[in-house]
């Protein structure tokens, strides 16, 4: 007997749909696509449940007669296909054949569709691949397809779908790709009734300005490079707008998305000395050229692209996207005709004369003496001693002193403007003066969370920034739990008004905090209780902690180290890294020997 046997139908088409259909967002992509090469100017797309109860795309397109309404839903049917030159030339979205067979294999499909030259269009109904009824019915001239119930007949694979916020969000992720390169057509988003986009036909900037907040235009410079093999243009964001978290990073090939590290690390290396760390700039980034140096099959999703002289892609983008930013004055300029060695002085008025400022040393210092008077460090400029101002930072309740702390008195110094040193009986106490503040800001912020009794001080002029729908929905759905932090602010449009914040914390720190906030929720991560305390102080504290570079008075180093030795742990911070280290005074004589 024969080991080998041909799948049912029905069993092959769900196979299929796996590959097709991952998510919601995966039977969005293909709708949109299929709209948009029937002609459509205007595309409506209504979700509901995060498209696990609904996903319904009306376009106005060309639409189908009732022959091709039955045919679309058979595996291998296309429009777009007649030979296997067609397959490697492909200019179409929508072209995989078997993907509406897929989809109405695992869900339920109402299929309206007219083309203008009918009187009634066309009914079809199919149930987990199963044909259930074909009539006339009147419709206007177009496609309406829905698709309910997402997987009802794959129990197994449903259960796997996240939330419906998760879900929603990566339908508003392929809505986005598909609507920014057809900035020509109008697309509407709707979810549980809720108008999320309505966007009009536009050109390029104005419709990621409606996508991406007002703002937007003003942080991104163009790009524009062509030779004979492609053409890249699009917009790269300043420097100074990049963000922690990705989601404004875009490639279209002939108008389609892909993904790819590899040309995101030729974007990455045209912004090298230009970012902060872990920063990544938006960017709209488009490339033209002859389909027959693409392969778009590489991938089932085909959100991947593989060009035949990746070399020549990767080195044209990086060096386009680091001409942009250098034409429109985002990078530091060298004049190349200065002489090496010579810097150019400033001539005095006339009349006046200039005397060379003086640096007095004190040859008695000692840092490390504590019986001696209070003088400038070597080097310093002399000035008249006046009383020290009161230090800046945040008082906290004392708590039981534990060691090693280093004795009273002791004096400290800053080092390099990140490491506090002091003397200790057993060597030298090297303090990490980040995450020191860290550990003291975080234990305030934690007491007062677990009290409900966070400080706060309203903003004199609020601070505004523009989001997308999604992350609005998500900043109003955490409103208690923000407000509870001490981060008070409203909602118009697309825009955040910021209009208070924790008591110390700077608005510009608390909006990264909120980018961050964003970025953990929208990949559903569920905190309650102690730990959403723990994470919020967490990221408040590192945020509002002192950076590498802040110069600190004598005042403020004692404070500092007096508070960090008050906690119960000081010795590491709350990301489990060490607050200072202590060299044994026998390893400092052992380099001497």
């Amino acid at each position: 007997m024969s080991r080998i046997q041909l799948l049912p139908e029905t069993l092959a088409n769900q196979i299929a749909a796996g590959e097709v259909v991952q998510r919601p967002a995966s039977v969005v992509k293909e709708l949109l696509e299929n709209a948009i090469d029937a002609g459509a100017r205007h595309i409506k797309l209504i979700v509901k449940d995060g498209g696990k109860g609904l996903i319904q795309v009306i376009d106005d397109g060309h639409g189908m007669d009732e022959t091709d309404a039955r045919m679309c839903f058979e595996r291998h049917a296309t429009s777009k296909i007649r030979n296997t030159d067609d397959l490697f030339r492909i200019q179409t979205k929508g072209f995989r054949g078997e993907a509406l067979a897929s989809i109405a294999a695992v869900a339920h499909v109402e299929l309206r569709t007219r083309t203008e030259d009918m009187e009634l269009g066309t009914l079809v109904r199919i149930e987990g691949g199963r044909l259930v009824s074909q009539e006339p019915v009147s419709a206007p001239k177009g496609t309406s397809i829905a698709v309910k119930n997402l997987f009802f007949n794959v129990p197994a694979r449903r259960k796997f779908l996240k939330s419906a916020q998760v879900e929603m969000r990566h339908i508003i992720d392929e809505f986005q790709r598909v609507a920014i390169p057809h900035h020509h057509i109008g697309f509407t988003l709707i979810h549980n009734g809720h108008e999320v986009y309505r966007l009009l036909p536009s050109n390029l900037m104005q419709r990621i300005a409606h996508i991406f907040g007002r703002k937007m235009p003003e942080r991104l410079v163009p790009v524009s490079e062509q030779t004979d093999y492609i053409k890249i243009h699009g917009y790269a964001g300043k420097p100074e707008f990049a963000k922690q978290r990705r989601g404004e990073q875009f490639f279209f090939v002939n108008n389609r998305y892909f993904k790819s590290s590899y040309l995101h690390s030729a974007v990455m290396q045209a912004y090298e000395g230009l970012l902060p760390e872990k920063r990544i700039p938006p960017y709209f980034l488009f490339f033209e050229i002859d389909p027959g140096h693409i392969d778009v099959n590489i991938h089932p999703t085909k959100t991947e692209i593989k060009f035949d002289d990746e070399y020549t892609v990767y080195n044209l983008l990086r060096a386009s996207v680091r001409h942009a930013l250098g034409k429109f004055d985002q990078m530091p300029s060298i004049d190349f005709d200065i002489t090496p060695g010579l810097i150019p002085r400033a001539k005095p008025s006339s009349g006046k004369t200039y005397r060379e400022p003086k640096i007095q040393v004190d040859p008695r210092f000692n840092p490390f003496r504590d019986d001696r008077p209070q003088h400038p460090f070597p080097g310093q400029i002399s000035a008249p001693q006046t009383p020290e101002e009161p230090p800046v930072l945040p008082d906290f309740p004392t708590v039981e002193e534990t060691v090693p702390e280093p004795p009273q008195g002791t004096t400290v110094f800053q080092w390099k403007d990140k490491y506090l040193v002091t003397r200790m009986p057993e060597g030298l106490m090297i303090v990490h003066q980040h995450r020191a503040h860290k550990s003291v800001l975080f234990a305030r912020f934690l007491d007062q969370l677990s009290r409900s009794d966070v400080n706060t001080q309203e903003l004199l002029f609020p601070e505004s920034r523009d989001y997308m729908p999604a992350e609005l929905d998500l900043l109003e759905k955490h409103k208690d739990i923000l407000h509870q932090t001490g981060i008070h602010f409203r909602i118009e449009g697309q825009t955040l008004h910021l209009s208070a914040v924790p008591a110390g914390v700077e608005p510009g720190a608390v909006l990264a905090f909120m980018d961050e906030l964003l970025a953990h929720w929208s990949d559903d991560i569920p905190l309650q209780g102690d730990e959403l305390h723990r994470f919020l102080a967490n990221k408040l504290a590192a945020k509002a902690a002192i950076r590498t570079g802040h110069k600190m008075s004598t005042g403020e180093q004692q404070q500092l180290l007096a508070q960090l030795f008050r906690l119960p742990e000081p010795k590491y911070d709350p990301s489990g890294k060490p607050n200072f280290i202590i060299l044994p005074q026998e390893d400092i004589d052992k380099k001497f020997e």
